[in-house]
């Protein structure tokens, strides 16, 4: 028992320190970091499409369910951001799993992760094909043909991405600063041109459906996930082990006031019109006209078209950079792990990825699905992607720590907790499901994890011999 102890020990103070993994190492700095966790997290889009969504569920108490979401994404970053201090790896949430508990559950978060960030990438680069038709037919009265639409947003975030891990990061958090800031500058100039009214029913949650609680938790935390994206870039973060838990807490912190605080504001915007908001698909847009400054509303509207494609750029990224993980873990051919020299880029890792983003939603608009249902139905099959990474890393993380020997009973709470949020959430979202389609899911995910490990299964066992 004391040699595994020292063996664990040993991977995780030195795991970031011995691999390079053929990228720029120090790269990044601290708000480069930050921008990788923000821009997968797209808050921007959130105010324009999911706020609504999660209102027609729990009306009033939409900050308060954000509210909640928040919490529970800071349990599960409190555990990511534990274990950030002691490993920096590309694998991210996957090598911290496979590094503590036996391969089965790191073999499942391997693949789990790898499908959270491709169908987040494809949910969004819908969500940015969505609003290109909207802002074609605002202003030319025209909307871009679909297939070449989705072509360019994930060819572009790919060479963005092969391009330069600098640049990319760059690129994303500008994009995203100017998005979130055009939206406060409205959310700001609202109560000024239509009088401060506080709105007491908000805080007394009256009239609140109580059952649309749990699913309009479920929608809330798709607007979450991605806060730990950050992680993905431990071979490239400067001083990644203290760099990476920051940006991972300030992350999930900052989008969860701003969630919070953009759902106060629409619900009050909209009091006596609930019907406009929910049944919006730019509600900011309509509150950029009734604060007179309806030009901002366009901008918002082109910002979160913007910032689709920013949150394509920051999925490729990080699914890239699982796969590599993946294939230094023998899951996946070893090529999919080199990088270009000049670059300090995974080109092939990240052909791949946005190859896989591409495939998905064309093959999703030939069969009629529309790049606003590419966001639900894709985003709906991230969410269990996310959650089951999430649970297994909260769980791995006392085991961590006490092959380290900083057993900690408050670790250990906060990790149970997490681990019990995460399976309420998962719970809510199976019971959520309100049609055919979305009631399959599930079983999609499941079906798609089974395979993962048959071929893990079938790796093993053809390495096995020559291992002998």
């Amino acid at each position: 028992m004391s040699s595994q102890t020292s063996t664990k020990a040993e991977v995780y103070t030195q795991h970031g320190d011995a691999e390079k993994f053929g990228l720029h190492t120090g790269a990044l700095g601290p708000i480069e970091t930050l921008a990788q966790s923000v821009s997968a997290i797209a808050p921007s889009t959130t105010p324009s499409l999911t706020i609504p969504l999660v209102f027609a569920l729990a009306g009033s108490a939409t900050w308060f369910v954000y509210l909640l979401a928040t919490v529970a994404i800071l349990l599960v970053g409190f555990c990511v951001s534990r274990f950030a201090r002691l490993s920096a790896s590309p694998g991210s949430l996957y090598t911290y799993t496979a590094d503590t508990l036996p391969p089965v559950f790191g073999v499942t978060s391997a693949w789990a992760l790898l499908l959270a960030y491709l169908a987040t990438g494809g949910s969004v680069a819908g969500g940015a094909l969505y609003y290109a038709g909207v802002l074609g037919q605002q202003f030319l009265h025209w909307s871009p043909p679909a297939i070449p639409t989705l072509a360019v947003v994930c060819a572009v975030a790919g060479a963005v991405a092969y391009r330069d891990v600098k640049l990319s990061a760059e690129t994303m958090l500008w994009i995203e600063a100017v998005s979130v800031s055009l939206i406060v500058i409205v959310l700001i100039v609202l109560p000024i041109r239509l009088g401060f009214h506080f709105d007491p029913d908000q805080f007394r949650l009256k009239g609140v459906p109580f059952s649309g609680l749990g699913p309009a938790l479920v929608l809330s935390i798709f607007s979450f996930v991605g806060f730990e994206s950050a992680t993905t870039l431990g071979a490239e973060a400067r001083d990644p082990l203290r760099t990476i838990p920051r940006a991972v807490l300030q992350g999930a912190l900052l989008s969860g006031s701003f969630f919070m605080l953009c759902a106060y504001s629409e619900v009050l915007g909209f009091r006596g019109e609930p019907n406009q908001l929910s049944g919006s698909t730019s509600p900011l847009h309509l509150l950029a006209f009734k604060a007179g400054i309806a030009p901002l509303g366009a901008a918002i509207d082109i910002g979160a078209a913007v910032s689709m494609f920013a949150c394509v750029l920051a999925c490729t990224t990080a699914a890239a950079r699982v796969l590599m993980g993946m294939a230094r873990g023998g899951l996946l051919p070893i090529a999919i792990e080199r990088t270009n020299r000049k670059h300090g880029t995974p080109g092939a890792a990240i052909a791949l990825s946005a190859a896989l983003m591409f495939a998905s939603t064309a093959l999703l608009w030939l069969r009629g699905v529309s790049g606003s249902e590419m966001y639900d139905l894709l985003g709906s099959l991230s969410v269990f992607g996310f959650l089951t990474a999430y649970a297994l890393v909260a769980l791995a993380l006392p085991f961590a720590r006490r092959a380290l020997g900083q057993h900690s009973h408050v670790v250990t709470a906060v990790s149970i907790l997490a681990v019990i949020a995460v399976l309420l959430i998962s719970v809510f979202d199976l019971h959520s499901t309100s049609d055919p389609v979305h009631a399959r899911i599930p079983y999609i995910y499941l079906g798609y994890i089974v395979l993962g490990l048959a071929w893990h299964a079938l790796k093993r066992r053809k390495t096995a011999p020559t291992a002998a």
